[in-house]
């Protein structure tokens, strides 16, 4: 049995909450194509965010530590590769439509900068006098603008949906500007699944990487709440923290805190009686969320974080290079636009100077960044 796009369409009408969004039911694509025979409109985003050059790139993009740090650490292609898998399991529990959400997370991503939030809070600081730079905004302009791939319009020409849940992206550490996508609405289920999956894989990786580079130690973590339920729950007596007890235990937190969202958020859709994607959308809250107790051991864990790995002296050693890094080819480029590659430069006329400078340093990977400051500042190093 071939299973064609039609078939899918009725796989999802069937299995679907009501409040799931049915590829069927998508408001479509500003430009307008032919669909494929056996791929649904989501799945078919979710293939062409995967083939953009700005999803490659994510492999050396900084989630705490430089690429160069080692091999073991996250980047930003493996957080998002690990945001995805968490969203499509959530979605799967809870009726969500699993494709949209993983298009979703594939994107969500993609406009960050080199070296993580320091080079995002970097760039914004100096784009200040010509529009700011935000990386969720800067994802939606890769996807509607930048990439060129097709010969019939600029960008991927995803789905309103995907297009909305990447605008709607948002964490504690990330706030949307969804001017354009219906701004008295909530982001829907899926959007607010990839945006929950997204603050569980960062904080139980930073936790594991954290753990990894020697920076956080077991006995730092022992007043912390969350981590002596998960201690206790595997059995470890203490010592020293092997490889694979670590394993466990991130595992553990993951699976806990997965199974508290999945139970905290069908409480809140059966409180809330809603029987539609729109019904969702219009509530003054997000139906997503864990509960208060695990909320609390959360913000615990986050609280901690900040204080002994974001702000570690290694981390913020890193931070300050980056942001020197930045800002000096932010400038040498102003100074003298000829440094920049022809096709660089044939932005000028259309997005600005400073634009044009922007979107190209934002693409860059921490690598590149690096040996493009070594070219332009080191007088030892060919150009």
């Amino acid at each position: 049995m071939l299973f064609t796009r039609q078939k899918l369409e009725e796989q999802e009408k069937a299995c679907l909450a009501p409040y799931g969004i049915r590829s069927q039911d998508s408001k479509g694509r500003q430009y307008p194509e032919e669909e494929p025979q056996y791929r649904t409109v989501f799945q078919r985003d979710r293939d062409r965010i995967l083939h953009t050059t700005a999803f490659r790139r994510l492999e050396y993009k900084t989630q705490v530590f430089i690429n160069s740090e080692g091999d073991y650490y996250r980047t930003r292609l493996t957080h998002t590769l690990e945001v995805a898998q968490l969203g499509r399991s959530v979605a799967r529990a809870l009726g969500a439509n699993e494709d949209l959400i993983e298009a979703i997370c594939l994107a969500h991503d993609l406009g960050h900068a080199p070296f993580g939030h320091s080079g995002e809070y970097t760039l914004n600081r100096l784009m200040k006098e010509h529009g700011g730079f935000d990386h969720n905004k800067h994802s939606l302009r890769i996807v509607t603008e930048l990439e060129n791939r097709y010969p019939d319009f600029p960008g991927l020409n995803l789905t309103w949906e995907t297009r909305e849940g990447i605008v709607k992206h948002e964490t504690e550490y990330d706030v949307s500007d969804a001017s354009d996508y219906d701004t008295e609405l909530r982001g829907h289920l899926e959007a607010q699944i990839a945006n929950a999956a997204d603050e569980l894989a960062y904080s139980a990786h930073d936790l594991d990487d954290g753990l990894r580079s020697g920076m956080i130690t077991a006995p730092m973590l022992e007043g912390i709440t969350l981590w002596q339920i998960l201690v206790k729950s595997v059995g470890w007596e203490g010592g020293i923290l092997d490889e694979l007890t670590r394993h466990r235990l991130i595992r553990r937190m993951i699976g806990l805190e997965v199974h508290d969202l999945l139970r905290t958020t069908n409480q809140n859709l059966r409180e809330s009686g809603v029987q539609s994607v729109e019904e969702l959308q219009k509530l003054s809250h997000n139906v997503i969320g864990l509960s208060e107790d695990m909320h609390h051991h959360n913000r615990q864990l986050k609280d901690f974080l900040y204080a002994n790995l974001y702000k570690h002296h290694r981390v913020i050693r890193m931070q300050m290079k980056a942001e020197r890094i930045i800002s000096d080819l932010f400038r040498a480029y102003q100074d003298e636009p000829g440094m920049l590659p022809k096709h660089i430069q044939a932005w000028v006329d259309e997005r600005g100077l400073e634009r044009s400078i922007c979107d190209y340093i934002a693409g860059m990977t921490d690598r590149y960044a690096i040996q493009e400051h070594e070219k332009l500042f080191n007088p030892a190093t060919r150009p």
